[in-house]
């Protein structure tokens, strides 16, 4: 049996904070690479056909973490914390994410950080363009170089009648938070499967789908902890049941 082929899209070349996200991207290769999958990378700057020929070899799609989408996508102007705002990403990753949710074929679905908000956004959400916008909220950006990538700076809590639950297998999880903006609005049709402390939503899944979950951490950096682990086998496994 084949192994799956796991589509993952990418940063530009451009995005200012580029070395820190190539070793998110490789964490992210690993991952799947371990969990049994085959990684492809999708490079940015295809035209709209080639994108959807690509999308449609894939057996499962992971929309990576990295730079702001413009806030013009959910009615909002620009803020002066924002950064790594990128068009073309924005347009092959929204196109990516109206193909993956709207497709019968109900490809698997996994979003980390960014990889969250694009599919918010894409299907209606807002989000706030910096955290210091949601009232009360506690710290989430916990990044290099003052922090570790693998530092657990909060605990998050899971639905337990969610796709992440029964993959986690556990109410609560501690994890990692290298995030300055977070959901708003909420889309129509997602689900809330984890919050922070504070209230803010830490994860969204389409419920009723064999496996369309986001997660606003960052589990490539988790190895060693089963969790994560599982996070990205259980993503694989349903991708090659697709």
């Amino acid at each position: 049996m084949r192994p799956p082929l796991i589509g993952i899209t990418v940063h530009p070349k451009t995005a200012p904070d580029r070395d820190d996200l190539d070793t998110l991207l490789e964490g992210i290769i690993a991952g799947v690479e371990r969990a049994g999958g085959l990684p492809l990378l999708i490079p940015l700057g295809l035209d709209e056909a080639t994108l959807r020929d690509l999308y449609a070899r894939l057996d499962g799609l992971l929309l990576s973490g990295g730079g702001d989408i413009e806030p013009g996508r959910y009615g909002a102007t620009m803020h002066e914390s924002m950064g790594g705002v990128d068009a073309e990403r924005d347009r092959a990753e929204f196109a990516l994410a109206q193909w993956i949710v709207n497709d019968p074929a109900r490809k698997p679905l996994f979003g980390i950080c960014r990889g969250l908000q694009v599919i918010n956004v894409a299907l209606g959400g807002t989000l706030y363009r910096d955290i210091g916008e949601y009232p009360n909220a506690i710290r989430h950006t916990f990044s290099a170089p003052d922090y570790p990538n693998d530092y657990l700076p909060h605990e998050v809590k899971i639905d337990e009648d969610s796709t992440l639950a029964r993959v986690i297998g556990q109410p609560i999880l501690r994890v990692n938070s290298l995030h300055h903006q977070a959901c708003r609005d909420v889309a129509p049709g997602l689900r809330v499967s984890a919050v922070a402390p504070d209230g803010l939503v830490e994860a969204i899944e389409i419920p009723h789908h064999p496996f369309a979950l986001t997660v606003q951490w960052h589990p490539e950096c988790l190895p060693a902890a089963p969790e994560m682990r599982a996070l990205f086998e259980a993503f694989v496994a349903a991708s090659g049941r697709a």
